[in-house]
């Protein structure tokens, strides 16, 4: 009997120092159900449909308390969201892919359900909140994909810490500069995606609704997201928009150091596993991501048509072909 006592107490350790003791249902932490405003055949008509979402914790080493979702079972495979983004976004991404996976996606510091802090607001930082989210799960290793900024802090993470950990890695249409330096060539400009010459108008046009055009920055993202053309895109966007609520005087905190970083030297030097890179016609991004997947080892590219929703948001626009795709990528 002390034997039982003493495994069952060492399962709990063990269940505990992973998060899996806590688990909490989507439902439960939202508080409430949600309907789509479209229905879709294949996919959930409401929240509650999605049995197995869960909504999780863990508090960083800088005591900074962040919200993952969750769902599936498998090969781990860790989501990254952009700039201002987060996880009731990937709704239909991850319902397809919990089939296969273990997926999750990290609410990084600022944004989605994840605390709001006025430090630590740097990719670096956002590179180690990922770092800590792996051993707080316990990851020895898992596929990673970053969306928009999610990328940089992929970037970010693979120039401190290498690849070690990283089985596969996937990057989905973000430039590898933003801020585009006056001594460039054209076609540097072009292979590192350098879309702005004033990162601090660019930042307000972003956060307080500053007059912006296509001197200052890339509009092609604001265009294509204001477009209703993909009932899945119209579905998640409205589950986000029902229940997070973000705060720009935090998520602008990140934008300057986000904005002026040059990932040039990590995507020639450092990406030493299987890289699978995506974009589209419709994204302004593309020549960057060719140049990005010429100098990747091996590296696949996923150039989407302007039918195949190929723009900023491509994976949320047409989940179908993207988690196919990408099933693809991480299964050969």
């Amino acid at each position: 009997m002390r034997n039982i006592t003493f495994l069952v107490l060492c399962v709990l350790s063990v269940l505990l120092s992973s998060g899996r003791v806590s688990a909490e249902p989507a439902l439960q932490v939202l508080g409430r159900d949600f309907t789509f405003p479209n229905k879709i055949e294949g996919f959930p008509n409401r929240l509650s449909d999605f049995k197995d979402l869960e909504i999780n914790t863990f508090v960083t080493t800088d005591k900074v308390k962040l919200s993952y979702w969750e769902a599936g079972e498998g090969r781990p495979l860790v989501f990254i969201p952009g700039w201002s983004a987060n996880g009731a976004e990937y709704f239909n991404v991850m319902y397809l892919l919990s089939k296969r996976y273990h997926v999750y996606v990290l609410d990084p510091r600022n944004q989605g359900l994840s605390q709001r802090v006025d430090y630590g607001t740097r990719i670096s930082r956002l590179s180690m909140d990922l770092k800590e989210f792996a051993d707080h799960l316990g990851l020895k290793s898992a596929d990673y994909c970053g969306w928009s900024m999610g990328a940089a802090v992929l970037w970010g993470y693979i120039d401190l810490f290498g690849t070690k950990g990283i089985r596969k890695v996937v990057f989905v249409d973000e430039p590898i500069s933003i801020y585009s330096h006056a001594d460039w060539s054209e076609q540097e400009r072009r292979d590192a995606g350098g879309t702005t010459t004033s990162p601090e108008r660019m930042i307000a046009a972003f956060t307080t609704g500053a007059p912006v055009n296509s001197l200052i920055t890339d509009m092609k993202p604001i265009e294509r997201s204001l477009l209703k053309d993909s009932p899945h895109f119209v579905n998640s966007e409205s589950f986000a928009n029902e229940f997070i609520r973000n705060d720009a005087k935090y998520t602008a905190l990140v934008l300057f150091d986000h904005v002026t970083n040059d990932w040039r030297d990590v995507i020639r030097r450092k990406i030493n596993v299987p890289a699978a890179i995506f974009s589209g016609e419709e994204s302004n991004n593309l020549p960057s991501q060719r140049w990005a997947a010429s100098v990747i080892p091996n590296a696949t590219l996923y150039a989407y048509t302007r039918e195949e929703q190929g723009d900023h948001f491509l994976m949320f626009k047409n989940p179908l072909k993207f988690t196919n795709d990408l099933r693809s990528f991480l299964e050969r």
